[in-house]
């Protein structure tokens, strides 16, 4: 863990730190996708892997590995697992297991294996092997998503897996039976990017919730001549019911991204989306907002214009924002962004939020992360559990690293 006061500057909040988490020169590191359980709940200790790209890894690749990061032991990694093919990660809510899958589907035997390890790299225990397909699904494996999620109790794991070349199922593991349960099959072009996550209550039913994503093709975007992303947003609960969209996007104007997560252990959510909202000086001129709401009564797939919707825009305050991925802590009321700015730098913000609902947001300007805002080398910022910390990824010393921001909490606006 190396001190980085080259990366603050002039704007940056007094008494901010930025430290580089890993350095090795011939091998890329990164976070793990920023809406992935990944810390324990101490907030001192997390995982992080090393061969890999912010999102996701090479199911080939010998390098991929996961590493414990221990903010209590200045910053030390250990490997965590050793075998090829590991992916889609996720620490249990007590901070005391990483489960994850080995994926060989590609081998022969064609087998998905789900592990756990203890997060001081003892007692590697293999859970269930799948071979061939998933009980109760027709077809063989075709793929595993690379990220998972765990319910609140730690109780179930869920994640997606591509059934044959044609379908995507969402796949609910229990961990203490090794049952799996099927909420959700789908055509694959619809529901290939699935990004699972489990509402963080601790509350029935709430705890059963699942946020998911939904695509449906693409349409023109004049007069710029892009074409974007038609993606519908949802909860639905773990046993397959309760099927609810959130209200974003949907009425030609506003587009959901295809970045939200929830706000805490609340039942509310919160979703940047593409905005056109044209200038008198630039008729062209898009936003990217931050919008939170609540799932409603489900309304076939009619976004924004849900009846009984109840939406907040976080980012109002801010002028002409454009903001794409974001992280939140487990109270809900810190969230970190990344702004891409107009001169090809990706930008951080930190935001107290308000009553949910109701209050903007409240942000300061971080840092710039001298990182590109392409696809290859997304920043994907997210926060520690208790909101203190903050961390990101950049290519700025030219090979992909994982960076921290240490006294995040002195930054609000």
């Amino acid at each position: 863990m190396k001190l980085r006061p080259d990366l603050l500057d002039s704007n940056s909040p007094p008494g901010l730190e930025i430290l580089q988490l890993t350095e090795n020169p011939d091998v890329p590191a990164c976070h793990v996708y920023m809406e992935t359980p990944v810390f324990a709940p101490d907030s001192r200790r997390f995982v992080l892997h090393e061969s890999a790209h912010p999102h996701g890894s090479d199911a080939d690749d010998p390098r991929h590995r996961y590493l414990l990061c221990d903010l209590g032991d200045g910053g030390r990694l250990r490997p965590l697992t050793h075998e090829t093919g590991v992916t889609a990660p996720c620490v249990d809510p007590t901070g005391e297991w990483l489960y994850y899958f080995v994926d060989q589907i590609r081998r022969a035997p064609s087998r998905l294996i789900l592990k756990r390890v203890r997060l001081d790299g003892s007692e590697r225990t293999t859970l269930k092997a799948f071979e061939g397909g998933l009980p109760g699904v027709h077809g063989a494996l075709g793929s595993v998503y690379p990220l998972s999620t765990i319910s609140s109790d730690g109780q179930r794991l869920a994640t997606a897996v591509g059934v044959g070349q044609d379908a995507t199922a969402l796949a609910v593991f229990h961990l203490d039976t090794g049952e799996v349960s099927i909420p959700l099959l789908g055509p694959r072009e619809e529901w290939a990017n699935l990004h699972p996550q489990y509402c963080r209550s601790l509350e029935a039913p709430a705890n059963a919730d699942i946020l998911i994503q939904h695509r449906h093709g693409i349409e023109p975007h004049p007069p710029r001549g892009h074409r974007l992303q038609i993606v519908d947003i949802h909860v639905i609960r773990e046993d397959g019911t309760g099927f609810r969209p959130l209200p974003w996007g949907r009425d030609g104007i506003e587009y959901a991204q295809g970045h939200q997560c929830w706000r805490g252990r609340s039942s509310w959510a919160l979703s940047t989306t593409v905005t056109r909202a044209p200038t008198v000086d630039d008729p062209e001129h898009a936003e990217c907002r931050l919008i939170e709401s609540l799932p409603v009564a489900d309304s076939e797939h009619r976004g924004c214009r849900c009846p009984g919707a109840v939406r907040n825009e976080v980012s109002r305050n801010l002028r002409s924002p454009q903001l794409y991925h974001f992280g939140v802590d487990t109270a809900g009321r810190r969230l970190i962004v990344d702004y891409w700015h107009a001169d090809g730098h990706t930008l951080l913000y930190h935001a107290t939020l308000g009553r949910p609902g109701v209050a903007a947001g409240r942000f300061a300007y971080v840092c710039d992360t001298h990182s590109a805002p392409n696809r290859k080398h997304h920043v994907h910022p997210f926060l520690s559990p208790d909101g203190r910390a903050g961390f990101f990824n950049s290519d700025e010393s030219g090979v992909l690293q994982a960076y921290m921001l240490r006294n995040l909490e002195g930054s609000d606006a």
